[in-house]
């Protein structure tokens, strides 16, 4: 008589460290020989299959293997009921696959019988395999929802950590690097508008080595806008179908909860057309620049001559009096290096910005103290309007009221932990004022250093940070004059004389490090080969544009 032997494990832990299968398949060989039974294969399974045989790969492949040879009769042995199938359904429908085939079953710990009492007997036994499956199930999902509870993650981690154990914690996520760094890179990169969409994200991304891709060596979309949508990243634990919601976790954050805001913002404000990868070597100013007559982007293209090419921008608006008429790219290109030349301070007017610089974080440190008390009304006044919606609830049947003052109470309590890492942070960046201002001045005293170093990269941080609106170009006129950020507002108001920093167009000193801030977020993501700020070579002197 010819048998084959089935047996099955719950996971693949079992399989490398309990060594399950082998001790099943060698108490069936046992009993093969006891019997006299000839076995000619073994089928495993390391999953369960939730209870549907035919989503176990080893008993697909058993059935298969006694459809293949239909005139043969086979015994089929299992180590225990419990391999056979953990429900009562299944087990039935498993009995009767057999059945077809012509093969019998024969387990170690139960016989099976084809009468009555026995058929009873072992439908009994599989609704109690069915009832301790599901009560396990049940105990392990209370035993995740407590330990998500007490902040603790418990599925598969997320790209940039991995599991550790410790003493105090037990099972908890820590940094996986260099994924996490790489995932951090990208998710403040995006925050900052560094990476304007998620696809250039997802450039990014294919452009480190260590992180996962896919077979064609791809990020995909649906990668990138999971991962920038995750509160655990910001630190959080969050459970949609648990109702489990911000909880605050144990693992170390890779980005602020400020951070996670941003994200979310630009997100909700729409898509943005990606960078093209292909043209912007060649056209650095394309779609920075705009039409003086209709206000759009100008285009770019390599037009064909009778013995070369040449290159030109042109807008391509339809309607516009200047449309498909091409400005050969010098006429775009080198009136504009004149532009980012003037930005760039003398040494002397930089050092003076500078220790205007200093002086205002100074002051800034100072009014840290009433900041933070402010941060605290502020908490206070949030507990009063929370306590306040709750006392409603309570008193509301309507559940369409009871629904958004829920709501409200969620966007509450997210404010509230926004202004509670503001305060944990420090009302100023925390550190020396030389280690916060380092890459934004070696950025304000550069830009046609970084300009003329002819890097995409940094070509396009320098229209990012030093412009506050695209500049226009007019056929007749050239450029019209520049509106450049803050920081470079300063340093004009610098040049006129002044030696004070003054409200420029109502803003304040505030508003200035807010505005180096968002530099410095951008900034640390990319390679710069710039001098620093206190031994950088002598800058190009200041130029003025034809039309500035």
């Amino acid at each position: 008589i010819k048998a084959v032997i089935y047996c099955r494990i719950s996971s693949k832990t079992q399989e490398i460290e309990g060594h399950g299968l082998e001790s099943q398949e060698s108490r069936c060989r046992d009993y093969a020989d006891s019997k006299g039974y000839s076995v000619v294969g073994m089928f495993p399974d390391t999953i369960t299959g939730g209870g549907d045989f035919m989503n176990r790969p080893g008993m697909v492949a058993l059935l298969s293997f006694l459809d293949a040879q239909p005139d043969q009769r086979y015994v089929v042995i299992f180590d225990d009921l419990k391999r056979f199938a953990r429900d009562t359904r299944f087990h039935l429908d498993l009995r009767d696959a057999f059945r077809r085939r012509g093969a019998l079953i024969e387990c170690l710990n139960f016989k099976f019988e084809d009468t009555p009492e026995g058929e009873f007997i072992e439908t009994i036994m599989a609704a109690q395999g069915a009832l301790e499956r599901e009560q396990n199930k049940r105990q392990v999902v209370q035993k995740m929802q407590a330990r998500m509870k007490n902040g603790y993650w418990v599925f598969r981690p997320p790209v940039g950590y991995h599991y550790a154990k410790e003493a105090r914690h037990g099972k908890i996520l820590v940094r996986n690097e260099p994924l996490a760094s790489i995932v951090q890179e990208a998710l403040e990169g995006y925050a900052s508008g560094r990476f304007e969409t998620q696809m250039e994200v997802a450039r990014f991304l294919e452009g480190q080595p260590a992180f996962p891709k896919s077979d064609a060596g791809t990020v995909r979309q649906f990668e990138v806008t999971r991962m920038i949508s995750r509160p655990i990243y910001a630190g959080y634990i969050c459970h949609d179908d648990w109702k489990l919601n911000w909880i605050e976790g144990h693992h170390e954050p890779l980005i602020s909860l400020a951070t996670y805001e941003r994200i979310q913002e630009r997100r909700n404000q729409g898509a943005r057309a990606p960078a093209r990868k292909d043209i912007n070597e060649d056209f650095p100013l394309r779609g920075f620049v705009v039409c003086g007559d209709c206000g759009k982007p100008f285009t770019a293209c390599w037009s064909k001559g009778k013995y070369k090419k040449y290159p030109y921008y042109l807008c391509g608006t339809k309607g516009c009096k200047s449309e498909r008429k091409s400005i050969p790219r010098a006429k775009i290109e080198e009136p504009f290096d004149k532009i980012v030349q003037s930005l760039q301070p003398t040494q002397k007017l930089f050092n003076l910005v500078k220790q205007m610089f200093r002086d205002a974080w100074a002051q800034r440190e100072k009014q840290a103290v009433a900041i933070s008390d402010t941060y605290k009304k502020d908490v206070k006044a949030i507990d009063t309007q929370i306590e306040s919606l709750l006392d409603r609830i309570v008193a509301t049947n309507n559940s369409v009221i009871v629904s958004a003052y829920e709501g409200k109470i969620e966007k509450l309590d997210q404010d509230r932990r926004i202004i509670a890492e503001k305060m944990k942070n420090g009302a100023v960046p925390m550190g020396r004022f030389e280690d916060f201002i380092e890459l934004p001045l070696n950025f304000l005293a550069n830009p046609w250093n970084l300009w003329k170093s002819g890097q995409s990269v940094l070509r396009q941080t320098v229209l990012r940070l030093a412009f506050s609106e695209r500049i226009a170009y007019c056929r007749e006129t050239g450029y019209q004059t520049p509106k450049t950020t803050l920081p470079f507002k300063v340093l004009e108001v610098f040049n006129t004389g002044e030696r004070k920093l003054v409200e420029l167009e109502g803003v304040t000193s505030n508003s200035l490090f807010e505005v180096l801030e968002e530099w410095e977020s951008h900034l640390k993501g990319i390679e710069m080969d710039i001098p620093s700020s206190d031994s950088r070579t002598p800058p190009a002197p200041r130029l003025r544009g034809p039309s500035l």
